[in-house]
């Protein structure tokens, strides 16, 4: 296994949380925002929703990208597309400009296409069988921490100053520069990370080195230096030199003319364990989503003036649900039961939605941020599930493609439950638009109960297949004898 996996993870990691930071940046500070641009809140709402509808129609060219030109060209237009909008929201700081900042979050959304769908592809790539899942769960983790940040740091850097707009504008400007300071550090990271490496100072040769001058000697180490800080840029690298499992040496083994974009798409559609998957996951992270989008309107509504404290429970329920990611992560490295577990976190998620609904207007508002702990430590932690589950029922197909739809899905099914939990939460309050999510959430429970596991993945890493594959060659230092079976196919159950 190449030790440079975990700098790409970090990679993406980070430049993933600078895209989630800018999702919800505006609507945990929805109230200010509207006094600012002098908009209504629907329109507030749509500059989150935005990323959500620019998902769906983008998601088949960039799987068909990702399948077919690869992991770093797509990591550059993330990075890149995300950088962009930053700067251009940094031209919108004046209350006449709404469609400035509307301009640079669309910008943000489409660089979100070429993000969400990259865990369970850079984990099924860099990282073998045993940590896979919690390289997926990593990976998330970046865009869950963003999440988080964001639901921190708007409240406390732009305070609730309408009655004086010069400040409330210079609030706003210094959380868009930094955000455009960030986001810009972490594309150049990123492109030098895909520059070719090429020698400044040509090398000495051999027969002259007992005559070396000192200024020789200097070039020659400084050579040295050079080569060694490229090599360590190069960090965000298409694939490790030897397959980390033997599920990925298959892949690897099949010609690439044999694949086929559309055929994938099709199989994908008749995998009915797979749309039974699309559906749940879609209904749970779309419920996420809305939440997320209007929890400080949700807040407001029974604890007056306290933008700060909704951020908080925000963050609250983001960092409990990264506890529940890895926790996830580590729990199916370990057991690989992935029906049994996700459906577990599911119910599990719906019993702590219909707490969150039933205890939000107590006038105490640290039981919102148990119950929002309790509510993120479960939704948010079934994200990872959903996509490392997707990839073993669907296997050999690409995790790009899989992943991608499970994202489109929670797209769509994002925008459809933020608009109606809106407006039922503005005729007739917070605990109505809550329990209609309750009830989409049980949905979900009965359709992830009807999905079939058939561990694909798992089995051919297991060796359980009649062609003989090889993971990695003998050069490399985790050599090791390929396996070769006939035996039956394993079901989780088995397992």
């Amino acid at each position: 296994l190449s030790a440079r996996r975990f700098v790409v993870l970090l990679l993406f990691s980070l430049y993933s949380l600078v895209n989630a930071f800018q999702w919800i940046q505006y609507s945990i500070i929805s109230n200010v925002f509207e006094g600012f641009y002098g908009v209504s809140l629907l329109h507030i709402d749509w500059l989150s929703m935005v990323y959500m509808l620019a998902y769906v129609p983008l998601i088949f060219p960039a799987t068909w990208l990702l399948d077919t030109r690869g992991l770093r060209l797509t990591a550059l237009l993330g990075s890149g597309l995300n950088c962009l909008g930053a700067w251009v929201k940094c031209g919108s700081v004046r209350q006449h400009l709404f469609w400035v900042t509307m301009l640079g979050q669309c910008l943000c959304s489409v660089a979100q296409v070429f993000i969400l769908g990259l865990p369970s592809r850079i984990a099924s790539v860099w990282f073998g069988p045993r940590e896979v899942s919690t390289a997926c769960a990593t990976a998330v983790l970046g865009n869950q921490l963003g999440t988080a940040v964001g639901f921190l740091l708007p409240p406390v850097l732009v305070p609730n100053t309408q009655n004086n707009t010069d400040l409330l504008a210079y609030n706003i400007s210094t959380m868009f520069y930094g955000t455009s300071g960030v986001s810009t550090l972490l594309f150049i990271l990123t492109a030098i990370g895909h520059s070719s490496k090429a020698r400044l100072l040509p090398p000495v040769p051999e027969s002259s080195r007992l005559g070396l001058s000192l200024e020789a000697v200097s070039q020659n180490q400084l050579q040295a230096a050079i080569t060694s800080l490229e090599e360590a840029w190069e960090a965000f690298k298409e694939k490790p030199p030897y397959p980390p499992s033997q599920a990925q040496a298959a892949l690897q083994d099949s010609p690439p003319e044999e694949y086929s974009y559309k055929k994938s798409i099709r199989n994908l559609f008749k995998n009915i364990p797979f749309v039974l998957l699309l559906i749940s996951y879609g209904i749970m992270t779309g419920a996420f989503y809305s939440v997320s989008t209007l929890l400080n309107q949700m807040i407001l509504t029974y604890y007056k003036d306290q933008e700060v404290n909704a951020g908080r429970i925000g963050l609250t329920l983001v960092v409990a649900g990264m506890l529940g990611s890895i926790l996830c992560g580590l729990w199916l490295d370990y057991t690989k039961t992935y029906k049994q577990t996700t459906l577990i976190v599911y119910i599990l998620s719906f019993i702590g939605m219909i707490i969150f609904t039933f205890t939000l207007d107590l006038d105490y508002i640290i039981i919102v941020f148990v119950t929002g702990g309790i509510l993120g430590f479960f939704m948010t932690g079934y994200l990872p599930l959903g996509f490392e589950f997707a990839v073993e029922i669907t296997y050999p197909e690409s995790e790009g493609t899989s992943s991608g739809l499970l994202n489109a899905a929670a797209q769509v099914f994002g925008i459809l439950f933020t608009l109606a939990q809106g407006k039922l939460i503005t005729d007739y309050g917070p605990r109505a638009g809550n329990i209609f999510l309750c009830l989409w959430m049980f949905v979900g429970i009965i359709l992830t109960a009807l999905i079939k596991s058939d561990l694909r993945r798992h089995n051919i890493n297991l060796g359980i297949t009649n062609a003989e594959i090889k993971a990695v060659p003998v050069e490399s230092p985790t050599d090791q004898k390929p396996k070769v079976a006939t035996l039956s196919i394993q079901s989780e159950a088995s397992i």
